[in-house]
Parts: C-alpha cells; sequence; structure tokens
C-alpha cells in the first residue's frame, strides 16, 4: 500500500487543481457554460481540494505507517462531495483530514522537537481552524485566513529548516520569531480593525527577511534548476511583500478582496510550488526522475507576467484586461503542471526503470534532496 498509494492520490490532486481552476474562470465572468458547483466552491476546491491534499500527502508519505496516506485521500474526496452539492459532508471531510494533519506533525515534532517543526504543526492547526469555521459558518471571507495562515507557516517552516545551515545570528532569527509571533497575533484580532494592519506589516517584514536571509539568494547565482528555484523562492517572497502591501494600503479598494486573496495564493503560494516542484514530486512520489527542464521557464514566465497583468488590471478596475490575464494565468497553470508531466513521462521511458531502482527511500531521502538543491 505505501508504494502504490500515493499515485493513487494523484489524480484527486489533480481534479482539485482542474475544477478550482474552472472556478475561477467562471467567478472571473467566463459564459461558455454553466457549472455552478466548481463556481460556488473555488476557494474551497483549491486550498482544501487541491493544496491541502497536495501538502498532506507530502507529510504523510515520509510516516512509517501507511494508514497516514488516509489524509489526503479524505481531503482529495472532498472534491466530488463538493461538485455534487454535498458540501456540508465535504467540509466534514476537509475537518476531519486537517485533524490528521494536525496527528501526524504532532508525531514528526516529536521526533524533530525543532521551532521549524512547530511552525508547520501550527500551520496543520491553522488549517484545522478555518475549516472548521467554514463549516460552521460557510463562508469563506471568515476561513480564508486562517487557510492563508496554513500555507504562511507552512512555507515558512520549511524554508527556516534549510536556513539552518547558514550563519545566521541569533538576534536575527529571534527578530524574524517576532515578526511570525505578529503575523499569528493578527490572525485573532478583528480583521477590518486592528488585524489587516497587523497581518499585512507583519507579511510585509517576513517577506523582506526571507529575501535577505533565505538559502535562495545562493541558488540564483548558480545554472540550470538551482537558479530556477532561487528565482523562484525570491519572487515568491516579494509577492508576499506585495500582499502585505495590499493589506496595509489598498483596504478601501473596490477588489481588495480579490487583491488581498490572489496575490497570496496566487503571487506567494504557486510560486513556491514551481520552485519546489522539481524536487518535491519526484521525492514524494517515489520516484528518480528529474523534473528540470529549461521548458519549465516559459510557463513560469507567462504565469508571473499573467498575474501581474491580473493584480494591475484589477487595481485599476480593468475589468475586461481582468478576465483576460485571469485566464491566461489559469491556463499557464495547467500548462506548467502538463510540462512537467510530459518531461517526466519521456525521461522515465528513456530511463526504462527497474524494479528496485525508483524508489526513494524514506523521509531523510526527500530532506536531503531538498538540502541538496538548496546547498550546492
Amino acid at each position: 500500500m505505501k508504494k502504490i498509494a500515493p499515485a493513487f492520490v494523484l489524480p484527486l490532486v489533480i481534479g482539485g487543481l482542474i475544477t478550482g481552476l474552472l472556478g475561477g474562470w467562471l467567478r472571473l465572468g467566463f459564459e461558455g457554460f454553466a457549472a455552478q458547483m466548481p463556481a460556488a466552491h473555488h476557494g474551497v476546491l483549491m486550498i482544501g481540494g487541491f493544496l491541502g491534499t497536495l501538502i498532506s500527502l507530502e507529510r504523510s508519505v515520509v510516516m512509517k505507517n501507511a494508514v497516514w496516506l488516509m489524509v489526503p485521500v479524505l481531503s482529495g474526496l472532498s472534491i466530488p462531495l463538493f461538485l455534487g452539492g454535498l458540501h456540508g459532508v465535504g467540509a466534514v471531510f476537509l475537518l476531519i483530514s486537517s485533524l490528521g494533519l494536525v496527528g501526524m506533525m504532532y508525531f514528526q515534532t516529536l521526533k524533530t522537537p525543532h521551532i521549524h517543526a512547530y511552525l508547520i504543526a501550527f500551520g496543520a492547526a491553522c488549517w484545522m481552524l478555518g475549516n472548521f469555521v467554514y463549516l460552521y459558518t460557510g463562508f469563506v471571507a471568515l476561513s480564508a485566513g486562517w487557510w492563508m495562515a496554513f500555507l504562511f507557516f507552512t512555507i515558512v517552516g520549511e524554508r527556516l529548516e534549510l536556513s539552518r545551515y547558514l550563519p545566521i545570528p541569533a538576534s536575527i532569527y529571534r527578530l524574524f520569531y517576532l515578526i511570525l509571533a505578529c503575523y499569528g497575533l493578527g490572525l485573532l484580532l478583528p480583521f477590518h480593525q486592528w488585524g489587516r494592519m497587523v497581518l499585512g506589516i507583519s507579511g510585509i517584514g517576513a517577506g523582506l527577511w526571507l529575501l535577505h536571509y533565505d538559502m535562495a539568494r545562493f541558488g540564483v547565482k548558480k545554472s540550470g534548476q538551482f537558479r530556477y528555484i532561487g528565482i523562484g523562492l525570491l519572487v515568491g517572497f516579494a509577492w508576499l511583500v506585495f500582499h502585505g502591501l495590499v493589506l496595509v494600503f489598498l483596504a478601501n479598494h473596490p477588489f481588495h478582496y480579490d487583491l488581498y486573496l490572489h496575490t497570496f495564493f496566487l503571487g506567494f503560494a504557486f510560486s513556491m510550488i514551481w520552485a519546489h516542484a522539481p524536487i518535491i514530486f519526484p521525492a514524494v512520489f517515489k520516484v528518480r526522475v528529474d523534473l528540470f527542464h529549461p521548458l519549465l521557464w516559459w510557463g513560469w514566465v507567462v504565469f508571473q507576467l499573467s498575474l501581474v497583468g491580473r493584480i494591475t488590471s484589477a487595481w485599476a478596475g480593468w475589468s475586461d484586461w481582468r478576465y483576460l490575464f485571469g485566464t491566461i494565468n489559469g491556463f499557464s497553470i495547467l500548462a506548467i503542471f502538463l510540462s512537467m508531466g510530459f518531461i517526466f513521462y519521456f525521461r522515465w521511458q528513456m530511463k526504462e526503470p527497474k524494479k528496485g531502482t525508483t524508489l526513494v527511500h524514506g523521509a531523510k531521502n526527500l530532506s536531503s534532496e531538498k538540502k541538496m538543491v538548496t546547498c550546492k
């Protein structure tokens, strides 16, 4: 089960991505056909169905007991429930899945009792709280902040894990921990009063800290995959800074909610996905295939430029351009995943793997591959 189950979860991950993107296009104004459920549950499909399934899958494959793979399976199975109109049951599945992720992180923090593991565990708890709020209220806007915190603390924890190997003074780390504590405080304050300002300022601070101290700044000086990862991470950190600026300065903008959500989820979170994908996906699915190819740069550039166009159009109030760039941005996401699929297929065929040569053994290899990419 443990050898084959991750591959069976992949269709659920892809399903969450495709239906979430479809819902996003419909909400932008696409009128080619009617699909009420993807549009109504766009945010839940993307965060719970896609990102929640992907992150919990990444965490489950390093657990010794294969039963933990049920955590991403449950979040993935919420997708057909939401599409079938059973959004209450789907929300229960997401809540149970997030509880499972909290349980996984509890055991992982026992094994590695370090600050980065605690931050990732706190991110899992934020996902659980957001899912509980959604189940109780059915209101995505009330849950969005907790879902952002889920991704924020997960990503920050993973970056801190790698930055442990850099000669950063303890005082600089304490400054970053203070910034993260302020972000956590902002989650507890009323959003439309002090919460928005605290979240925005701490988001700016976290982005600037990562731009200056994260290991990504070394990757951009190298070539090939290292440069791709380094630039992708730095651009993602810049989007986090811009997200904070939106919170601080654009509270009264007519498209504030759109800017608030998509500078974070598309700008920051997806930039992190693109940067980590060539390493994380082979490790999660236990195959030794290099997913990086210069072809990925084309999709990445289109994604970033179309996102800049979408955000600029929303800021300027250009609805037609916002729709155009938003549509292109969605297709660029699909194009990048398809590109990685083609790269995997052709390199897999050329390699002609034999039994016993394609497995990546355990959590040590997963973490070591991350370190290898960022340390060399």
